[in-house]
């Protein structure tokens, strides 16, 4: 029986992931799941699953959560320092699915323990690449990519053949606004935004892949994972979200991973890893495939993508800027408090500002910075909305 733990539990990847572990009880033993102020979902998984404790980052909670998990034996946590704690809980395997930068800490944590983490959120990456993957390699922790497209591209990538590989290729379905006139993804509004045509995610993400931000995230992410330069790191736009990613290698071979889009799938892949299991996820239908179409993106109506490629040539500083200031300006964007198109103008504004170069020594160096450009982003977004109310563009 494996020992797993799931931080984030009750956000959508690690709902589908305590499903997945509900569907085998026999096969998993849970430790400890977390969230943030989900207090009745959190509840309801931990007596479902039998975890041996429940933690909640709102430490107002704790006493509402205790009430709802009074006699089941289940310990209970609260606060910030609970959480991260929960990663450092010994286990066989840690999901690490909290969203955002919130979920860094907690990663490290756990990756400090050795066991196998799986990692579903691109932020930690994208600001900490380096950190991570160097403790890592010290603790002897395997990383299981989650996302769809890393999780594709680990399942056909040849690490003995690294010297071969051409380029990975990741595929991008272009979101609810792929044929959106420019002017038209200027007016979208928030609904309009998490409507994805394919998948079924949690809002950030689903801001993030109609500006095609996540792909610009999972370029840096995948040139830490797998130790590629970034100019053999490719976006292809492909609609039909059947291939999720791609390797060429050096003699003119593709290996693609295939299947439905269903987060279920690269989950259960690492959950079960190094084997497999059974899902209850959506399957894919071969034989009905009719077409599948690629095309490059188009820069001038996704224009953070092209960005990432800058702040991996501009080093560590320039991603955790990329980052922390995507996140303020999405959540302006969800609050109705910027436009669209001012999440690019939010992105830039923060890469210009920075002006710390090269990499960052510590994990507070990262914190530190991170925390300057929310401020600044913070700071910006009020003054041109100001300017807006008033009347100026």
């Amino acid at each position: 029986m494996k020992t797993v733990s799931v931080l984030g539990s009750t956000g959508s990847v690690g709902r589908s992931t305590v499903d997945l572990i509900l569907s085998s009880p026999e096969n998993f033993a849970v430790q400890v799941l977390t969230a943030q102020k989900n207090a009745e979902l959190l509840a309801e998984q931990a007596r479902k699953t039998k975890a041996r404790k429940a933690v909640i980052g709102d430490e107002s909670l704790r006493p509402f959560l205790s009430e709802l998990l009074a006699g089941t034996g289940i310990e209970v946590a609260a606060g910030r320092q609970a959480v991260i704690d929960a990663g450092a809980e010994p286990a066989d395997w840690v999901m690490a699915a909290i969203v955002g930068m919130a979920g860094l800490e907690p990663l490290l944590a756990a990756i400090n323990q050795g066991c196998a983490v799986a990692i579903a959120n691109k932020e930690p990456l994208v600001a900490a690449g380096p950190l991570v993957i160097a403790l890592a390699h010290e603790k002897g922790t395997t990383l299981l990519p989650v996302d769809s497209e890393h999780n594709a591209i680990f399942q056909v990538f040849e690490p003995d053949n690294r010297s071969a590989v051409e380029r990975l290729v990741l595929t991008a379905s272009g979101g609810p606004f792929r044929t959106w006139a420019k002017e038209q993804i200027a007016r979208a509004t928030p609904a309009q935004a998490v409507a994805h045509p394919n998948w079924s995610m949690g809002a950030k993400i689903s801001i993030d892949s109609a500006s095609m931000m996540n792909k610009a995230l999972e370029v840096i992410e995948a040139h830490y994972l797998f130790s590629m330069p970034p100019e053999k790191i490719e976006v292809l736009v492909h609609p039909q979200s059947v291939i999720h990613s791609m390797v060429e290698y050096a003699d003119g071979s593709f290996l693609a991973q295939l299947g439905a889009p269903d987060m279920k799938t690269p989950i259960a892949y690492a959950l079960a890893w190094p084997r497999r299991m059974q899902t209850s996820g959506a399957r894919l239908d071969i034989g009905r495939l009719r077409q599948l179409d690629f095309s490059a993106p188009d820069h001038e109506k996704f224009p953070l993508l092209p960005l990432a490629y800058g702040c991996l040539r501009g080093g560590q500083s320039a991603c955790v800027a990329f980052n922390a200031a995507n996140e303020v300006a999405v959540a302006a964007f969800l609050q109705e408090k910027i436009g669209f198109t001012d999440i690019y103008r939010v992105v830039s504004e923060a890469l210009e500002q920075n002006q710390q170069g090269g990499a960052l020594q510590s994990l507070e160096d990262i914190l530190l910075l991170d925390h300057t450009v929310r401020r600044l982003c913070e700071s910006y977004i009020n003054s041109f909305t100001s300017l807006k109310r008033a009347g100026h563009s």
